[in-house]
């Protein structure tokens, strides 16, 4: 279905099963510019509507360059509408990715660095390979993160390594982002995509509905009080009820066998 989008130079797209493949290829350092931000997000409200997808993978070509974020030649002006779009475009297109139904998986190939880090902050899942580093290093040209940065990876990490990163600049290697919980696993060089893949063919075991019903569940504890996200559980268990999922997965597991996902 996302082959209805028109395409972008800037992100490759490839569709396997009910998988939906993004690759930065913005060489030599995989930079962010308005163009790749917007179809980003033009893209996963294209996938949101695909009951065909059920997970999303980033990755990139390269295994020096994940992506470097911004090009500071783009701020390197003194207009501030400008700053303005692209700060909008970065913040529009990562809220885009968080808010996507599927399972996001970010397959860390090399250097994340400030745009590069936050987009992937901004996926559910988070690996890369062992010559990953992530930075967030905004403060040291005199800028800030406008990626949803500075609030996902307090989240993520937790309030003293986020300010590590943030207000003392450190860049944080692959065995280090690991035992912080900033990805879950190191794999080797040249294998994050063949490994992301199999983590997207476990999200093609579970209900395509009860996923984008969890995701909001999850989420929801950063957006209001607990007792409201206790009764919202509640009530979208219920709403399940109204699904072809719902019955198709207490269907299949009473009679043995691999339940038939129709996404609604």
């Amino acid at each position: 279905m996302f082959l209805e989008l028109s395409m972008s130079d800037l992100l490759k797209v490839e569709k396997r099963g009910h998988v939906a493949i993004v690759t930065f290829n913005n060489p030599p350092a995989n930079t962010w510019t308005p163009e790749s931000l917007n179809y980003l997000k033009q893209l996963v409200s294209v996938l949101n509507e695909d009951k065909d997808n059920y997970s999303l993978i980033l990755t990139s070509d390269s295994d020096k360059f994940f992506s470097a974020g911004a090009d500071l030649n783009q701020f390197n002006h003194d207009d501030k509408g400008l700053s303005f779009e692209f700060s909008a475009a970065f913040g529009g297109a990562f809220e885009a990715l968080a808010n996507y139904q599927g399972v996001s998986i970010a397959a860390i190939t090399g250097f994340a660095m400030g745009g590069g880090l936050e987009v992937a902050l901004s996926c559910d899942v988070r690996i890369c390979e062992e010559q990953a580093q992530m930075a967030l290093p905004e403060a040291a040209v005199g800028l800030l993160p406008c990626g949803l940065g500075s609030q996902q990876l307090s989240w993520l990490i937790g309030e003293g390594w986020a300010k590590r990163m943030i207000l003392l600049g450190e860049r944080i290697k692959a065995p280090q982002a690991e035992k912080i919980g900033l990805v879950s696993e190191v794999v080797p060089t040249g294998t994050a995509l063949s490994r992301a893949l199999a983590l997207a063919e476990k999200a093609e075991n579970q209900s395509p509905t009860s996923v984008a019903f969890c995701k909001s569940l999850i989420m929801a504890a950063r957006n209001g009080d607990i007792n409201s996200a206790y009764a919202k559980e509640r009530e979208l268990f219920v709403k399940l009820w109204d699904t072809e999922d719902q019955k198709e997965g207490v269907s299949a597991f009473i009679e043995k066998r691999k339940p038939q996902w129709k996404n609604n």
